[in-house]
């Protein structure tokens, strides 16, 4: 019988089972969330609960008033890491072939290796100035727990060996980096790192809130 190797085992069994614990960590927390609901508002409405959920997820992309010289700094590192690491996981040539071959079956256009190494240093800078805030500002560093600073570090080295087994000369660099993306994802829906999804809820419920009142969230 022939034995599996560290790469079969990362890409086989583990990816399945990481994506399985992935996949009903996120619903489940997400059900929870949906179906805990909210005490019935019974003050007369002067607007639209809808409207205002929708404008607070669209007009909190970006800061208004006089809070971008207060938050421009989180702002800029902040798209600079999440919109990075969105087009490598989903651009990246290796990732669509694996996409392709064990998901959804199809493919489509990939990034040439140096939008690759270019969207990588953005999406590195931008998760290192994070940190750097984290340590720097006195309030965060105070905020911050366990769960961020694992969540963190566990992104920092998933992206790490990603860029390591980029060469894709080394079959344990590409095992180590599919190691990693598994013990993520198992980790990612008990975790902090579930504001990936649960940001649109608590910022449409805020602009609910306020949308119900009238008001511009």
């Amino acid at each position: 019988r022939q034995v599996m190797t560290f790469l079969e085992l990362t890409e086989g069994p583990l990816w399945y089972a990481a994506a399985g614990i992935f996949s009903f960590g996120v619903i489940w927390r997400l059900a929870v969330i949906l179906l805990f609901g909210r005490k019935p508002d019974r003050s007369i409405p002067r607007g639209s609960a809808l409207v205002g959920a929708v404008k607070a997820n669209i007009l909190h992309l970006w800061p208004h008033g006089g809070f971008f010289t207060k938050s421009g700094f989180h702002l800029i590192a902040g798209y600079l890491f999440h919109l990075g690491l969105f087009v490598l996981v989903f651009f990246a040539a290796p990732h669509v072939v694996f996409i392709q071959d064990n998901i959804v079956g199809f493919g489509w256009d990939t990034l040439p290796r140096w939008g690759f190494i270019l969207t990588a240093e953005a999406a590195f800078c931008g998760l290192i100035l994070l940190w750097a805030r984290r340590l720097g500002d006195p309030v965060i560093r105070l905020l911050t727990d366990r769960d961020d600073n694992t969540g963190l570090w566990m992104t920092f080295g998933v992206m790490l060996t990603g860029c390591l087994a980029l060469g894709e000369s080394s079959e344990f660099l590409r095992a180590l980096h599919m190691l990693s993306v598994d013990i993520w994802l198992i980790y990612f829906p008990f975790s902090r790192l579930m504001h990936g999804f649960t940001f649109v809820f608590s910022r449409g419920y805020m602009g609910a809130s306020f949308g119900r009142r009238g008001i511009t969230p």
